[in-house]
Parts: structure tokens; C-alpha cells; sequence
């Protein structure tokens, strides 16, 4: 091989190295592989594990045939280990499993006995990477059991059409498993955090995310709804877990993950990235409304106006992200009474009953109150409810004042909610936003 091919060669590499972003040592590998497996097509035969060494600075390579050192085989097995290997193709890669030999019939079981261990089964030989101890030393005296013995083979002046076929197949295979590995390996680090991607197309409910190397799936229940996913679109996604495929990696990602919110609170606050104001709690309904419990030991900081920022353009920032979805921040407090009217805001609270065992709390509102602290189609209370891993029962104070059937008006769970007929959001209207034409009738008067 003259200089100029040298050259050739190692610019190549070089170019695969830069452009799939491959560690050099594995594209020499390869190209050690790929060689080996071209000795094999045209020299080799199937008994030799044929390793190759390339200098690409000389161009030259060394063949080597390599095999581990193992106990002589009894007769008979070598017999039909031979006989095994006898139909094989002349380009097999390894060899058949000999046919498994019935054992002895065990003798019969007698009361009170015990069965002994089971011997381990030992290891199968393979002509192909192993030789008896007996032909080893015909090749190195000094050699042990277990060691390795290296036998250089002659090396050829060029390969056929065939191996350099065979070759470039080997090179190109060998190249595309290493850039699918570098991939899964890189975003398989990445799992649990909040990528950018660009919107490529939808298939079907899925919609593909453009990571840059790699196309990441969002499926229909990671996604927020009504959320339109355009093409070209950039947007950030939580990267849900990271698989081997046949394909290569298979990335999930979310949109509707609660744990996008948390993430998005680090990258934004300062006072929550550096640990001084802590995140207790979040509950999410994806799309529509967020809740997030904060906290700090800190007397002379502020944690919900951390958060808000000036003006509201921290949090502000973090709904442009969720695409308007809202968010109730609110503080933390170990007491579960002021955590519960804490966590039912915007609506305000008469009075909290709890059941400590059960995990129940019965929340007495305001008759204009209430409609603020159910929440549309229950969702304020029931978020709540998930926030602060308590069951919520919403009593009216109008109700309790008449002495009425202490019904509650709504009731929610940590795990889902149930809202009662009369009382749903849907037909109810907030006392404290009262309609348009209601506004017109009092500037009349």
C-alpha cells in the first residue's frame, strides 16, 4: 500500500469519525473486523478465530489465529465433535451444538435420601475458539490451560472481489451498530430531562419529534390535547425513557409528564435551581391547569413571588412554554389544615375539619366561594386533592348555617374526584364574577 492510499484511508476515517461522531478506536475496529472477515472469505477456514492488527500508518496488518487453551476432550467426544463439524460450509461463522446424549438412567429414589449436588455442567468446546491442551504444546510448550495461544498466519498481498465485497458489507454494518450505540447511549443519559425538538410529521395518533440525530416519539397519551403540534414547530418535551430497537433507539417523550413542570421551575428560578425555595408538590391536568407547592426556610424570601418574578415574567415564560396552560402556585405548610385552604385557592376557606387516620378532610366555603372552590367540572378541587395526597369534601357555609343535610357539594380524592349533580361547575356562576348582562344592570341603576 503506497502513501497516497494510506492516506486515503486514514482521511476517511477520520471524516467517518467527525460526521457520525464515532471514537476513532471503534472505526478501527471496524475496519480490523471488516479485514478479518476478508482473510476469512479467501484464506481462512472455519476453524480459525481470526483477529487482524492494522497499522494505518504503514499499511500493513498482521493476521493472527487465536484460541483458548482448554482440557484434552475423551475420545469419543472429539469423535463426534469432528463429525458435527464435518458438514459444515466452508464460510460458517461457528459451529453446531453437538446432539445432546441421553443421561444414565438415575437410580431409584430411596426414602430418606438425599439427592447430591448436580455436578456444574462444564463448558462446550469449540474447534473454532478453543484447542486441546496436547495440540497446544505441539505449537508452545510453556503454555497453560486457560492462557491464550496466538498463532501469526501468513499474510495475503491483496483480496479477491469477494472479500472486498464481504469487507465493505462488514465496514458499513459495522459503522451504523456504532452509531446507533453512541446515540442510545448519549440520550439513554438523557432520560428524566427536558430536550428541544422540532415537530417533523404525525403518523397516525403519534406525532415524530426531530432531536436532531434521531426521531423521538410523542404518543397520544404523552400529548397535551388540543395541542396542534404544526410541522417545523420547535417545542420542549420530557424524555420519558430511552429503548434498543431493531432500528436503533427508541425515545419516548411527553408533554402532558408533571415532571416537565418541575423541570421547567429549575431552568427558569434561580432560587429554585441553586435550592433555596423547594418544589413540595405538583399536580397537573396537562393542558389545562397546574398547581405547585413551594417552600423556603427562608424568612426573608418570598417563594411564591420568586417564582411569579417581576411582573409575573418568570412564571409567565413557563406558561408560554405550556401554551397558556394556567398555574396556581402556592406555599407549602406542614399543617394540613393551612395546607389544604392553601392548596384550594383562589377560593377562600371558613373552616377545615380533618380525620387524620382516613386522610379526610371536610372544607366549609362561602356560599360565593364555593363555585371557586369546586372549580370547573370539579377541577380546582380535585387538583388539590392530588396535591396534598388528602380526600377533599367542599361543604357550603350557607348550607351548614341552616342546618341542611350536611351533604358535601363536592368531594375529591388524590386518585380522581366526584362532584355532585347540583353542583357542578358547569351550572353554577361564580358570585364573585358575575355575568355581563348583571354588570349593565348595576351601572343602570
Amino acid at each position: 500500500m503506497d502513501r497516497d492510499q494510506r492516506s486515503a484511508i486514514a482521511s476517511a476515517m477520520k471524516q467517518i469519525c467527525e460526521e457520525k461522531n464515532i471514537p476513532y478506536e471503534a472505526v478501527m475496529e471496524t475496519v480490523e473486523s471488516a479485514l478479518g472477515a476478508a482473510y476469512r472469505k479467501d484464506y481462512g477456514n472455519r476453524m480459525q478465530n481470526i483477529k487482524v492488527e492494522f497499522d494505518i500508518e504503514s499499511g500493513k496488518m498482521k493476521v493472527y489465529d487465536v484460541k483458548t487453551v482448554v482440557e484434552d476432550l475423551p475420545p469419543e467426544e472429539l469423535a463426534a465433535m469432528e463429525a458435527a463439524a464435518a458438514g459444515l460450509p466452508r464460510d460458517g461463522g461457528g459451529l453446531p451444538a453437538p446432539a445432546p446424549v441421553a443421561p444414565p438412567a438415575a437410580p431409584p429414589a430411596v426414602a430418606g435420601a438425599t439427592a447430591p449436588d448436580a455436578e456444574p455442567e462444564k463448558p462446550r468446546f469449540n474447534p473454532k475458539t478453543d484447542i486441546q491442551i496436547s495440540d497446544a504444546k505441539k505449537v508452545s510448550p510453556d503454555v497453560q490451560i486457560g492462557e491464550e495461544l496466538v498463532q501469526e498466519l501468513e499474510t495475503p498481498g491483496t483480496f479477491g472481489r469477494m472479500a472486498a465485497q464481504t469487507a465493505k458489507q462488514v465496514i458499513t454494518q459495522k459503522i451504523r451498530e456504532a452509531e446507533r450505540e453512541m446515540i442510545f447511549n448519549e440520550f439513554k443519559s438523557r432520560e428524566s430531562t427536558i430536550v428541544t425538538g422540532t415537530v417533523q410529521r404525525r403518523e397516525g395518533r403519534m406525532v415524530l419529534i426531530d432531536l436532531g440525530r434521531v426521531a423521538a416519539l410523542l404518543p397520544a397519551e404523552e400529548q397535551i390535547e388540543r395541542e396542534p403540534y404544526s410541522p417545523g414547530e420547535r417545542i420542549k418535551v420530557y424524555v420519558v425513557s430511552v429503548n434498543k430497537g431493531t432500528r436503533g433507539p427508541e425515545i419516548i417523550v411527553s408533554r402532558s409528564h408533571p415532571q416537565i413542570i418541575n423541570l421547567l421551575f429549575h431552568t427558569e428560578i434561580p432560587e429554585i435551581a441553586n435550592g433555596t425555595v423547594e418544589i413540595k408538590g405538583i399536580s397537573r391536568e396537562a393542558g389545562a391547569r397546574t398547581k405547585v407547592a413551594v417552600w423556603t426556610e427562608d424568612e426573608n424570601i418570598d417563594p411564591i413571588g420568586s417564582c411569579i418574578g417581576q411582573r409575573g415574567a418568570r412564571v409567565q415564560t413557563i406558561i408560554s412554554e405550556l401554551r397558556g396552560e394556567k398555574i396556581d402556585i402556592i406555599q407549602y405548610n406542614e399543617d394540613p389544615k393551612e395546607y389544604i385552604a392553601n392548596a384550594l385557592s383562589p377560593a377562600k376557606v371558613t373552616s377545615i375539619q380533618i380525620d387524620e387516620p382516613n386522610r379526610t378532610a371536610v372544607v366549609t366555603v362561602p356560599e360565593d366561594q364555593l363555585s371557586l372552590a369546586i372549580g370547573r367540572g370539579g377541577q380546582n378541587v380535585r387538583l388539590a386533592a392530588k396535591l396534598t395526597s388528602w380526600r377533599i369534601d367542599i361543604i357550603s357555609a350557607g348550607k351548614l348555617a341552616e342546618g341542611a343535610e350536611l351533604a358535601p357539594e363536592a368531594s375529591a380524592t388524590p386518585e380522581g374526584t366526584e362532584v355532585t349533580p347540583e353542583t357542578t361547575a358547569e351550572t353554577m356562576t361564580p358570585v364573585a364574577e358575575p355575568k355581563p348582562e348583571e354588570e349593565k344592570k348595576e351601572d343602570k341603576k
